[in-house]
């Protein structure tokens, strides 16, 4: 991404810094929100191609770029356009699952005062009983952020090749400090004799920077980092970052980590208020409490929240070996980074979605009974989670159940065809394939799970539709077979070929053995076209595809004009004819 592209995004975290008797109050300096110029982010769906994606975005000057493997898209607008009114035209097209601006948030600022605790939030969430039976070995947590120093002595050993999406490069240092926190909260390095200890200390750490030296990032960013921590191991992703949980573009990009059997902690943000965005199950969304367990005044909440965490006066490591207490979702979110680690850790057979569901059923509930806005399912809870998954043979043998809303079987269907399933599973369902005619045609990993079908790449007549949905277990199960009729124009191809023989050229004077060269082009493509090249009416050469050659000895010819002529004929019988004339 180039310099001028790179806007914020807000990190949700505040540090007390304190060496001696100083500390370093929070910076005031705060950017305006906003929105990327000339810039969308839309979610396609299943099976659209990049060249449909293209057409669709044409008649706008748009220009799009995937991420990664997965069904989102980049869009650069004209610089002369307006992007909400264009979003607001694409939002109608039926191929496009979603279409938004991409956001930018400011840095969240609270107060606080000095505070010389220790790491009280391991107690309270029971971490050393947890540890008994898991410390995070053989998982590996993406740290989403602002780059992690790699040079700390709780970190360094822990680190994995990451990835610097601001400079495009694997420069993953710290620019900030925010991200060496974060890190710090949830895997630094514990039975060290030194320092602090992070939730999962045995977990590795992947350090993925996508900010500016402020800390501030895209909606886009964080998607393209989380695609590329799931393709590259990660287990865990963690984005300390606010905003993010309102974003299809972030949800979708989490949806697809999940179906490579990972989870995405995010913080629910620092305003102190009910942020009203929509819940979303693709997200573990973190709030904050305290050491009594009571909502931080400074933590958002609302329906979106999934779980809280000890976000008040953190102890954690620092850029440049140090520690400090932290506070903010920021740090409550690596909390649970850090749990899910030691979760999956002490059952590496469990499934992303169980481990989500031990996560939620065995935290301590706070607030109102059952979920609610400002705890979601209550205070994350170390032990009892790894309790659960001790007591609790999690089998899951049920699969998922899934059916084909349209096209409806018997319908006639031509170009694109959307194609609507219906998916469920105890559990969850972490993806739907299409078939079609037992042939895989697109792969679905966001609900609601549908598809764009290029009908034009089969033959006309009767196909069969199949749907078929897994859950995280490795369950799966196929729909009824849809059987409908493809009725896609027939066109006749009246277009010739266009042919020419490039060597020797016309007018010229020969001698000796000359390589007579002969290149053809056509519509349809050169698989389909034939050649033939004749010297003086006698057919001398002939052949398949786009070239021709023939090497003429024209010392077996007579002085004087001679005539080479080249055929070219496509597959429906159109032909094309050249000639040259030449001198011996």
């Amino acid at each position: 991404m180039s310099s001028s592209a790179k806007f914020p995004a807000l990190l949700f975290c505040s540090s007390l810094v304190i060496l001696g008797s100083a500390y370093a109050a929070p910076s005031t300096d705060v950017a305006t929100p906003g929105y990327a110029p000339n810039r969308l982010l839309i979610g396609t769906r299943a099976g659209l191609s990049d060249s449909e994606v293209a057409k669709i975005l044409t008649v706008h000057g748009a220009k799009a770029h995937r991420i990664g493997s997965t069904q989102l898209h980049i869009v650069d607008l004209p610089g002369n356009g307006s992007a909400q009114a264009i979003a607001t035209l694409l939002a109608k097209h039926p191929a496009l699952k979603f279409v938004e601006r991409d956001r930018q948030v400011h840095l969240a600022l609270t107060p606080n005062d000095p505070y010389l605790g220790s790491e009280w939030h391991l107690n309270k969430i029971g971490a050393g009983t947890a540890w008994d039976v898991g410390q995070g070995a053989g998982v590996t947590i993406a740290i989403i952020d602002t780059g992690v120093d790699g040079t700390h002595p709780e970190l360094g050993a822990k680190m994995v090749a990451g990835w610097n999406f601001y400079d495009n490069n694997s420069n993953t240092a710290d620019v900030q400090g925010h991200g060496t926190a974060v890190a710090g909260a949830a895997a630094a390095t514990t039975n060290n004799g030194t320092g602090v200890a992070g939730v999962s200390g045995l977990a590795k750490i992947m350090p993925i920077r996508v900010t500016d030296a402020n800390g501030y990032t895209y909606w886009s960013t964080v998607a393209s980092a989380l695609n590329w921590a799931a393709d590259n191991g990660a287990r865990v992703a963690n984005v300390s970052f606010g905003g993010v949980s309102g974003s299809s573009t972030v949800q979708a990009a989490a949806d697809y980590m999940r179906s490579k059997g990972g989870l995405v902690v995010a913080a629910a943000g620092n305003n102190g208020i009910d942020e009203h965005i929509t819940p979303t199950t693709s997200l573990i969304t973190v709030s904050a409490t305290d050491s009594s367990d009571t909502k931080t005044s400074w933590s958002s909440y609302g329906d979106f929240v999934t779980i809280a965490a000890p976000g008040q006066d953190i102890w954690t490591t620092t850029k440049g070996g140090g520690y400090q207490a932290w506070w903010g979702t920021s740090l409550a979110t690596p909390v649970v980074s850090g749990v899910i680690g030691v979760l999956m850790s002490s059952n590496l057979s469990l499934t992303n979605s169980q481990i989500e569901k031990l996560l939620y059923s065995s935290a301590t509930d706070l607030g109102a009974a059952g979920r609610d806005s400002y705890y979601g399912y209550g205070r994350v809870n170390a032990a009892a989670a790894v309790q659960a998954a001790k007591a609790t043979l999690l089998q899951d043998t049920t699969a998922p159940t899934v059916s084909i809303s349209a096209p409806i079987s018997a319908s006639t269907v031509s170009g694109l065809v959307a194609v609507n399933t219906e998916a469920s599973d105890n559990i969850g369902v972490s993806r739907v394939e299409l078939r079609v005619d037992s042939s895989t045609v697109g792969s679905d990993t966001s609900a609601p799970f549908g598809f764009s079908w290029d009908s034009s790449k089969v033959s006309n007549g009767s196909h069969t539709l199949v749907a078929v949905a897994y859950d995280a277990a490795g369950n799966s199960q196929g729909s009824a077979p849809v059987t409908i009729n493809v009725a896609n124009p027939v066109l006749v191809d009246t277009s010739p070929p266009v042919v020419s023989i490039t060597n020797p050229k016309s007018g010229s004077t020969l001698s000796g053995t000359v390589s007579v060269t002969v290149a053809a082009t056509d519509d349809s493509g050169s698989a389909g076209i034939r050649q033939r090249l004749y010297v003086d009416g006698l057919l001398v050469a002939s052949g398949s595809g786009g070239s021709l050659s023939y090497n003429w000895n024209t010392r077996k010819i007579a002085r004087g004009l001679h005539t080479l002529q080249a055929v070219a004929q496509d597959s429906a019988g159109n032909s094309a004819t050249t000639s040259v004339q030449v001198s011996r």
